[in-house]
């Protein structure tokens, strides 16, 4: 599996400046591995007003089990909802916490 350098910012800097592509190959190959991480470590966006809001929420770790919902941080802007995703999942792969 990918190995993410946590010192590669410059990758972060590139998806924070362009959420939606098309991205670098190195960049591609980051994305892909914060795609593939376990369940229970995946947050992920529900759009709840379509095509106006999204909200942020975390999978179960169990099959069939409710996704959790995090009602206080909702997002106007599909890209910044983007971005929050790729900072949570880059610090559960990562360790390293981005500002």
């Amino acid at each position: 599996m990918y190995e993410i350098d946590p010192a590669r910012l410059d990758l972060v800097q590139e998806f924070r400046d362009n959420p939606d592509g098309p991205h670098s190959l190195e960049l591609t190959l980051v994305v892909n591995r914060l795609r593939v991480m376990p369940m229970a470590d995946r947050h992920i966006l529900i759009c709840t007003q379509r095509e106006r809001e999204w909200t942020l929420a975390k999978m179960p770790s169990k099959r069939g089990a409710k996704v959790e919902l995090f009602k206080d941080r909702v997002f106007n802007s599909y890209d910044d909802a983007v971005r929050e995703v790729f900072k949570l999942r880059w610090e559960t792969v990562t360790g390293e916490r981005l500002t």
